[in-house]
């Protein structure tokens, strides 16, 4: 259940050995030279195609995916969530031969410094502060805590140094701390580097848990299989099964309900097919192509061949990630469901007794976690802890919780409690006739159609059945026995994905405020002062986000992978935008740039306000539609009298290989294959 000391060596050691390799890699950089902020912030421009492709994908596989992509396909959405991934290897293609041609042709070291060239200086600062303000406060935090969420949970009850290795707060400070250590040494390079073997050990030790995963399930009680099966299936089927035919006997279903089609329907809440469309196409290209801490890989090419080629690697690369992530957060739900039912106790606790603590007093033990149990050690230490401030600082406002009809048939005496609380809560009778599960539900129901009726304000907390949140972690959990050092590698391929995409968000941001608002403020900086100020943003951005990190294990967040997804909204259609028609339009006017930037936060931010039963994709393909539509209106009425003239980086080799655009229409056709056969 736990670690071994073999597991822990191997940990150490791989963590090490990565993280060392990385700064040998970039010794020898003359920050003090002409070319120091170049050398540090853009590994010099001398990037090959491998390092490209693999650090791309390691910069951007995570626990965002191991955590949150892992747990929607466990929940309801299964492969439809695996449309971020082969979606991606399109939108790489596209940006291989769209974006990184003008990037590299004008030698930028930001995409906000492309936004002076083609727009004005104020585009540059508008996007340069949003996009730091959500890097660091947003996925920086995000990944560092749920990095430290499936690390923490295999270390409960374990210390090094006096340091509780099962906390979640010490886990995010060891995650930030080490991930700033190479960045503020090494710069990109150090990051390209660490990131080759931290990619690869990503992959395989992502297939390590799918193939056990695959093969327990090809073991499992049928009966006990059954019962988690999208649609009904005869045990007895099941029996005769083997593993894969089992995956589709209970997980295939009708398109609305199998978990193992990518198609949703119109009304589903976060993809929706019509989100297929338009609306997850925004954050693709806006992620792959405009997105500082991917894209940084790809202007630090050796050449636009190399860039190209190192981009259509990625792509192909892309299309193995919902093997490793996706396909396991399903075996997950089938084998596991009541550790996921096990996790979800602790997480309404937690939210229970942070909104209410007067009512989690009152509920039985049934819906709090087992005292005596060793993994829920840290868990009841947090509960008391948020017990114990309620007594002398109240929870302030009103939360209101929500259950299902799951939740009320499992407990039925705790679920009449809720809705108790909710109706003091807002100051109304008690409903009557609460007897059974289902009139508990309707009467739960009833009394929070009171609050959308404008009585009382305030938030309503969603009390879940099962924390698919935990999905991944109760894979590496119950499959990877301890001290054999295999649970070792793949805590250690996982902490290093975290690690990878953490330095590669610092680097990133260190580079924005150097190159885009420190130059700005401070005319004509010293190479070396750009790259001192670059190093004290390192650790200024992660101590900020190791701040905010552990605050997100507060209920109120929900999901992670939503979290960050809905935050991107506020900026990404806006910027895809301004940049299409800073690409294709050439007499697009320089307002475009500040009416597009200042437009998207205002309009989605709205609609998430008045509308906010529709989709995020949705706003997201709303918001991109009416951008365009302004920044057409503004071209027709006073276009440029002539192009813009993009500065010329003289030094890159801008030849392309026709190779690549051979092999990038490969990986298209694959991926259309992929959606055929999982439509």
């Amino acid at each position: 259940m736990g670690v071994g000391i073999i597991d822990i060596l191997v940990f150490v050691i791989f963590v090490v050995v990565v993280i060392g390799i990385g700064l040998w890699q970039s010794r020898g950089e003359e920050i003090h030279s002409e070319h120091g902020a170049r050398d540090y912030f853009l590994a010099g421009r001398g990037l090959t195609w491998w390092l490209v492709g693999f650090s791309l994908i390691a910069a951007n596989i995570s626990t965002e995916q191991f955590v949150g992509m892992s747990g929607k396909a466990a929940d309801w959405l299964g492969m439809a969530i695996a449309s971020y991934e082969w979606m991606a290897a399109i939108t790489l293609v596209v940006v291989a031969f769209l974006f990184v041609p003008t990037f590299l042709r004008s030698g930028i070291f930001t995409i906000p410094e492309f936004l002076e060239y083609r727009y004005n200086p104020f585009a540059r600062i508008v996007m340069a502060i949003s996009t730091l303000i959500i890097l660091v406060g947003v996925p920086t935090a995000s990944v560092i805590y749920s990095g430290a969420k499936v690390i923490t949970v295999n270390f409960q009850g374990q210390a090094l140094f006096g340091l509780d290795l099962g906390s979640i707060t010490v886990g995010c400070w060891i995650i930030g701390s080490l991930a700033a250590v190479y960045v503020f040494a090494g710069g990109l390079k150090a990051c390209a580097w660490a990131d080759l073997i931290q990619g690869t050990a990503l992959i395989v030790g992502g297939a390590i848990i799918a193939y056990l995963a695959m093969k327990l399930l090809g073991n499992a009680d049928p009966a006990a299989l059954a019962a988690t099966a999208t649609t009904s299936v005869d045990p007895a089927q099941l029996a005769d099964a083997g593993a894969i035919e089992r995956l589709q006997l209970l997980n295939a279903g009708d398109w609305q309900a199998g978990k193992l089609h990518m198609v949703r329907p119109p009304d589903d809440p976060e993809i929706p097919w019509t989100a297929l469309v338009v609306g997850l196409w925004i954050p693709n290209f806006f992620y792959w192509g405009l997105n500082q801490y991917i894209t940084q890989r790809t202007l630090g090419s050796k050449s636009l061949a190399e860039g190209q080629r190192g981009v259509v690697f990625a792509a192909f690369l892309k299309l193995l990630i919902p093997f490793v992530v996706v396909i396991p957060g399903i075996l997950a739900f089938n084998l596991f469901t009541s550790d996921l039912e096990t996790a979800a106790i602790v997480k309404n606790a937690k939210a229970i007794a942070t909104f209410a603590p007067d009512l989690y007093m009152e509920l039985s033990d049934e819906v709090k976690p087992d005292p005596n149990e060793p993994l829920f050690v840290n868990d009841i230490k947090a509960i008391n802890k948020r017990l114990d401030a309620a007594r002398t600082d109240p929870p302030r406002g009103m939360v209101l919780l929500r259950f299902s009809e799951i939740f009320a048939s499992g407990h039925p005496v705790d679920a009449r409690r809720i809705v108790v609380h909710n109706a003091k809560q807002l100051g109304i009778a008690e409903p009557a006739g609460l007897i059974d599960p289902q009139s508990i539900l309707d009467g739960n129901r009833a009394v929070l159609g009171q609050k959308s009726g404008g009585v009382g304000k305030g938030a309503v907390h969603e009390l879940v059945l099962r924390d698919y949140d935990a999905a991944f972690p109760v894979l590496i959990k119950n499959l990877l026995p301890a001290g054999t050092g295999l649970k070792g590698f793949v805590l250690a391929a996982i902490f290093g994905a975290v690690v990878s995409s953490l330095a590669s968000m610092l680097n990133s941001s260190s580079t924005i405020f150097a190159m885009d608002i420190y130059r700005k403020i401070k005319k004509n900086p010293s190479q070396f002062e750009l790259v001192s100020v670059g190093r004290i943003c390192v650790v200024a951005f992660v101590f900020i986000a190791m701040l905010i990190a552990p605050r997100l294990d507060n209920p109120k967040f929900g999901g992670i992978f939503t979290f960050i997804q809905e935050f991107q909204g506020f900026i990404s259609p806006g910027i895809l935008s301004i940049f299409l028609f800073g690409v294709l339009v050439h007499r697009a006017p320089r307002a475009c740039g500040t009416v597009g930037l200042i437009i998207n936060p205002v309009l989605y931010g709205a609609l998430k306000y008045f509308t906010p039963n529709i989709a995020f994709l949705n706003r997201m393909a709303i918001c991109f539609f009416v951008i365009l539509a302004v920044l057409t209106l503004m071209t027709l009425l006073k276009p440029l009298p002539a192009p813009v003239t993009l500065p010329v980086n003289e030094d890159m080799d801008m030849r392309t290989d026709q190779r690549t655009k051979v092999f990038g229409i490969a990986v298209i056709v694959l991926t259309l294959i992929l959606y055929a056969i999982f439509w």
